[in-house]
């Protein structure tokens, strides 16, 4: 199904994008490409090294809420490879789960430990989109305008308002510490305070870094800013998400060219470019030789394991 689901959204995003971007020639973007200063793909490097170590931070709050101890080593790698493959393949909970169960039962983990370890991530990205998405809808409320007609400044600053009070609840609530759900042979403990609080913390310091290598790989010349590229980012980076789009292919760049009229949509592409080479091509590239390693590791352990 995920095949179809995302091959339906590339080709529908593919033609949006065609309309809006006709006229357009791969000279132009090369020479926005060129047009990028050194300093400017240094600080792009740097922020996607940012976003991959905070990816990181994901699998050890969740491993903390879980009570299970793994080596950070362990750890950092079986993140870096899991997004990476996740995020160009698409279908991340299904792609990325293939990855942390075959990493993570090496280490004793269960299949339902691995399970709650997803969901907990899974959660933890959300939470940091929503708790930057609350913060941009008050800072830049006029944001909404860039995709059509917005909600009045008022109900974008409201919203805003109301998802932190949102999230301000979530984390008042684990300082009261509740008692633990129990549904049928699972049991559902509400987050410690050190859990909760990590998650205010790595959530949006992911997204931060991803959205820094497309705002450094962007002009000064109608660059709306730091906060509004955020914004845009947050929004086609959980549209790509939604689609299970291989890579978002469409999703990122439709959304981003929609969302940045008053720049030269070969600068808003160049930008792209650089995102995915440095977020997606170059890990994904990377995770291929680790998984290569760790499988011919394991396989290795199982035949010295032979009687």
């Amino acid at each position: 199904m995920w095949p179809v689901v995302g091959g339906a959204t590339i080709a529908v995003c593919g033609w949006l994008l065609y309309k809006e971007l006709r006229g357009l020639s791969l000279d132009d973007v090369w020479d926005s490409l060129t047009a990028i200063s050194p300093t400017h793909w240094v600080l792009a490097g740097l922020s996607t090294l940012v976003a991959y170590a905070a990816l990181a931070g994901y699998d050890r709050i969740a491993l903390m809420h879980l009570g299970r101890s793994v080596n950070l080593w362990f750890i950092t790698v079986t993140s870096f490879t899991t997004y990476a493959l996740s995020h160009n393949i698409g279908a991340s909970v299904i792609s990325g789960g293939v990855v942390r169960y075959r990493a993570y039962s090496s280490k004793g983990l269960s299949g339902r430990e691995i399970g709650g370890l997803i969901a907990i991530c899974s959660f933890t990205f959300a939470l940091g989109t929503l708790l930057l998405a609350g913060v941009v809808l008050i800072l830049k409320p006029h944001i909404t305008d860039r995709f059509g007609e917005g909600f009045p400044l008022s109900v974008s600053s409201a919203t805003g308002y109301g998802i932190l009070v949102l999230i301000g609840i979530y984390v008042a609530v684990s300082f009261l510490r509740p008692r633990p759900i129990t549904i049928g042979s699972t049991q559902l403990t509400y987050p410690s305070p050190k859990v909760v609080l990590s998650q205010m913390v790595i959530g949006p310091v992911e997204l931060i870094g991803a959205a820094g290598i497309i705002y450094f790989a962007l002009p000064e010349a109608g660059n709306p800013g730091f906060i509004v590229v955020l914004g845009i980012f947050l929004a086609s980076f959980s549209a790509a998400l939604i689609s299970h789009a291989p890579g978002g292919l469409g999703v990122l760049e439709l959304v981003f060219v929609m969302g940045l009229p008053d720049m030269d949509p070969a600068d808003v592409i160049a930008a792209l470019l650089v995102f995915r080479l440095f977020y997606l091509l170059i890990p994904f590239a990377m995770a291929l030789g680790v998984i290569f390693v760790f499988e011919r590791t394991q396989f290795r352990a199982g035949r010295s394991a032979e009687p």
